[in-house]
């Protein structure tokens, strides 16, 4: 039985593709580092759920519970049964690459938010959770069934009644690790856990392409394209006060991973495909911007095409020659040899990814002016 804060984190199901398993390695590397900040900041235990139980072993104050060969992984039962076999009192729940760049400060304020009294959850983002907490722990048993983490948040308040808290909206608290885009960023920052550091270095090879995309982020004179599912209002604010450029924003498919079957997507940037082709889309999204950042899976949606996980990821590092999947070949070749700097992953890229990428941006322009 645990009274105290109890972290779990969720580590699996990552393919066996080399663009996967690169992506895998770096997700341990911050699970690791991400349980050594939260036992820091005061949890009482972190425990990993995962089907790779030798990547976590002889760590200090971390269970390691293993997921049984054969079974099939159903997220709101593996939760459950955690919650319930441990006897967690106040749980916290994580994906293995969400907010690495969390650090101690961000889990004593969640630590402080769960040591009260009243019924409460803690999250990075009400309607798209990477991590949760929550109080009394056996309000996970009072909520419907949910087939992703990112759902919990709605599910405690409207099911438990419970309350919710959220965390700041800052870099650390949105950046998350979900495709090679996001480590090709996170190989550009500094002051990483060393551990982290290291895992983040393979995606060096394509970040050429991001450090000549920094800087129209500072020049007022430049302009760049985004598009994807960018959450429009939060989203636009940041941009319009924390860069320098004007940016043109193609908000769209914010809900396209909860949609229900047999929903057909729709993306302006898809139909103008459509109508040129790959090669001159990219020509003409030059006479819109300076640069893009592009959130692929939009585009895929729309086109109907439902890629390899390894293949995106390939994409999202422009080995267009190491992608199967026709179209998607040859949209990542046509965006390789684009006018313009274009970036290329998913939702992460055009949220916390491109938070994080600015904020290198600047750092950099700063040091660069001698400021």
């Amino acid at each position: 039985m645990f009274e105290r804060p109890v972290l779990i984190i969720f580590h699996g199901g990552t393919g066996g593709g080399v663009a996967e398993r690169m992506l895998s390695a770096a997700r341990i590397a911050a699970s690791r580092t991400t349980a050594r900040a939260a036992l820091a900041a005061g949890f009482e235990a972190v425990i990993v759920a995962t089907d790779a139980p030798e990547s976590f072993q002889a760590m200090p104050g971390v269970l390691i519970d293993s997921d049984r060969p054969g079974d099939a992984f159903v997220y709101a039962e593996r939760l459950r049964e955690i919650v319930a076999r441990y006897g967690l009192a106040r749980p916290a729940a994580m994906g293995s690459g969400s907010v690495p760049l969390l650090g101690l400060d961000e889990f004593r304020l969640v630590v402080e938010q769960l040591e009260s009294r009243d019924p409460r959850f803690v999250t990075n983002n009400f309607f798209s959770a990477d991590l949760t907490a929550w109080t009394p722990g056996e309000a996970i048993h009072a909520i419907a069934d949910f087939p992703r983490d990112n759902v919990l948040p709605r599910r405690l308040r409207d099911e438990a009644g419970l309350a919710p808290v959220v965390l700041p909206r800052t870099t650390a608290t949105q950046f998350d690790l979900d495709t090679p885009s996001d480590l090709a960023v996170l190989s550009l920052a500094e002051g990483l856990a060393p551990e982290l550091a290291s895992a983040a270095r393979p995606a060096g090879a394509t970040a050429d392409r991001y450090r000549s995309f920094m800087p129209l982020l500072c020049d007022r004179a430049r302009q760049v394209v985004v598009s994807g599912r960018v959450g429009g209002s939060q989203a636009w604010q940041y941009l319009e006060r924390e860069t320098a450029c004007r940016v043109r924003l193609f908000a769209e498919e914010r809900g396209l991973a909860t949609a229900p079957p047999g929903y057909q997507a729709r993306s302006i940037l898809g139909f103008l495909i459509e109508e040129v082709g790959c090669e001159r889309f990219f020509h003409r999204l030059a006479e819109l911007g300076d640069g893009a950042v592009i959130d692929t899976r939009v585009i895929e949606a729309h086109m109907g095409i439902e890629p390899s996980r390894e293949d995106r990821f390939q994409s999202d590092m422009f080995a267009w020659d190491a992608i199967e999947e026709p179209f998607l070949r040859r949209f990542t070749k046509a965006a390789a040899e684009a006018p313009i700097p274009v970036l290329l992953g998913g939702h992460s890229l055009v949220s916390g990814g491109l938070m994080l990428l600015n904020d290198i941006a600047w750092a950099e322009n700063d040091r660069r002016l001698g400021l």
